[in-house]
């Protein structure tokens, strides 16, 4: 059994991260891509390492970490010296990609939670055309903060290159781009969705089953 193993499912977003990091980093690994549709996240492969039965779930030899965030950071306190850099060494720099960083999780509220759980589960509130609709703006108004700050930052979400808040923010654009968003609207994250969706480790790590089957539109006016 390899030391090293990562639990993961498809187009999940939080599993997105930690796969990024350990392509940037050059870490193999055992990849263990579970079925959501079968529950294989609740069964004992995953119950054994993360009484949650949540993904992603990580293992490095004798030491578990869940949670995507601490698997990432786990990865580059690791790995700080292999491959590429994910968290600069200059202090103002590392603030920016930090605070970025955890910035990015109001795209989990506000276009996951808000928006496209509702739909996937039905949720009654598909019925409430004006909570909708305040929905969608709020998820707007939230793009277009990052959109701003892609403006000035360099090309990257946090600068010049390719760090942690990347692996944050890139897979939230190419998961609502998959549930219909238009990237017309926001003309800097199409420059930067552009850029990344040919960067090696995104292309390594894209998730499998949206090859093989359509997205939806359910951002389509956000």
């Amino acid at each position: 059994m390899a030391d090293t193993i990562l639990f993961w499912g498809s187009g999940s977003v939080p599993c997105w991260r930690p796969m990024l990091v350990l392509e940037e980093k050059g870490v193999k690994y055992d990849s263990r891509l579970i079925s959501f549709g079968n529950k294989e996240h609740k069964g004992p492969d995953v119950m054994k390492y993360n009484p949650r039965g949540q993904v992603p779930t990580f293992v490095d030899g004798d030491i578990v970490v869940n949670e995507s965030l601490a698997i990432c950071n786990y990865l580059e306190y690791k790995y700080s010296d292999q491959g590429n850099k994910l968290l600069p060494t200059d202090v103002k720099e590392r603030a920016l990609v930090l605070q970025r960083q955890y910035e990015a999780l109001n795209l989990n509220k506000k276009g996951i939670e808000d928006i496209i759980y509702k739909h996937m589960r039905n949720s009654p509130d598909l019925q409430d055309e004006e909570k909708m609709k305040a929905s969608i703006q709020a998820l707007s108004d939230e793009l277009a903060l990052w959109e701003g700050y892609l403006q000035t930052s360099g090309g990257y979400i946090a600068g010049k290159g390719f760090t942690m808040a990347d692996v944050m923010f890139f897979p939230y654009v190419a998961f609502f781009v998959r549930m219909g968003l238009q990237l017309n609207k926001y003309p800097n994250i199409k420059n930067y969705y552009d850029n990344l969706v040919t960067r090696p480790s995104v292309k390594a790590t894209w998730p499998p089953h949206w090859a093989e089957s359509a997205g939806k539109e359910w951002l389509k006016d956000a």
